[in-house]
């Protein structure tokens, strides 16, 4: 297949890497000129996992059409941080043919916004759940397999659907699975992510804070908010890799045998991971940059003010992130004390039996 990925840091630079190992047609767009001009000059490295290295042609933004020189994309895995999906999509939009479809590599709901652009039928959601790190220009840690979850945004099984997951499943991720509820894992992700924001206001590694047990009902409790606001939606939330949003909701009684289970299996798989912090912590203790709570977890929030519902948790989380972005507050357990506090007052009655 003739691959475009846009974006070719941790998400997209590791899968773009492995299609090209296996004989895809590839060519890397990224923004960063120090990363493409080690790409360009020495190939590709992946390092953890596997050890490897691509040599495949990069290229910047403003360099795309001449890259293409009239070839037309079959498939474009935009794989840019969520915040600059709009921006992303600018120089791409223009040489998209009819039958070329992008897929969302990234978190949240982003698909909207790339429907919202070119059309839901040439959109295709993915659920991403692998993790990998960017080191250095022309240099990817490969840190784990995981999930990866296809879908159209219809829910249809069509034929680019399955031509898309026989390349991903015999280049990459064997694991790679086709889904009729691509919207069901990406809200099922959208919990787990906010779980992965509060581990990211310490500097802990995720398996410690998602495995203390003062942080339980804290835990349950961030998820089940968004759980709660995917139900309004209409949307059945989807479990992965041992995240079981079923277990989270709130129901009565409560699930706090099952949300144990998913939380010790959470933490087993961050453990046997060679990335013990999130890409959360990464882009605010290394990058020093802007994280992406603006476009997954305030749509969240502001959807389920739209349904009436009130998520105390993960509103203080967005403030406490916001704060950590612009250097008014420091990485410290206090962080996750004042969760604790907020929690302890909103759901009196959620406490693990």
């Amino acid at each position: 297949m003739r691959f475009v990925i846009v974006g070719a840091g941790a998400i997209g630079g590791t899968a773009g890497a492995y299609l090209a190992r296996a004989g895809h047609d590839v060519l890397f767009v990224d923004n960063v000129e120090e990363h493409v001009e080690a790409m360009s000059r020495d190939g590709l490295a992946i390092e953890g996992r596997d050890a490897f290295r691509v040599r495949v042609p990069a290229v910047s933004p403003a360099a795309l059409a001449g890259a293409l020189a009239g070839r037309v994309p079959e498939a474009v895995l935009l794989a840019v941080k969520a915040l600059h999906t709009a921006d992303a999509l600018e120089p791409l939009v223009p040489l998209l043919g009819p039958e070329s479809y992008v897929v969302s590599m990234q978190n949240g709901l982003n698909e909207r916004v790339i429907a919202a652009r070119i059309g839901a039928g040439r959109t295709i959601g993915a659920f991403v759940n692998f993790s990998a790190d960017y080191q250095a220009p022309g240099r990817i840690e490969y840190g784990s397999a995981g999930a990866l979850y296809l879908g159209e945004l219809d829910g249809r099984m069509t034929p680019r659907l399955r031509a898309l997951g026989d390349a991903l499943r015999g280049a990459f991720l064997p694991n790679t699975t086709l889904t009729d509820n691509i919207w069901g894992y990406l809200w099922g992700k959208l919990g787990y992510a906010s779980q992965l924001f509060a581990t990211a206001t310490v500097d802990a590694t995720m398996a410690d804070v998602l495995g203390a047990p003062d942080n339980t009902a804290l835990m349950a409790n961030l998820a089940a908010e968004v759980v709660q606001v995917a139900e309004a939606e209409g949307v059945r939330s989807e479990g992965f890799d041992g995240y079981d949003p079923g277990a989270m909701r709130f129901a009565a009684p409560r699930d706090w045998a099952g949300i144990r289970r998913s939380l010790e299996k959470l933490v087993a798989l961050n453990r046997g991971s060679l990335k013990q912090k999130s890409g959360i912590w990464r882009d605010l203790a290394v990058r020093r940059r802007r994280t992406e709570v603006d476009v997954q977890l305030v749509p969240i929030v502001e959807i389920g003010h739209g349904h009436g519902l009130c998520l105390p948790l993960n509103e203080r989380l967005i403030e406490l992130i916001h704060e950590l972005e612009s250097g008014r507050r420091r990485m410290a357990p206090g962080n996750v004390d004042d969760l604790r506090r907020l929690n302890e007052t909103a759901y009196p009655t959620e406490v693990p039996a």
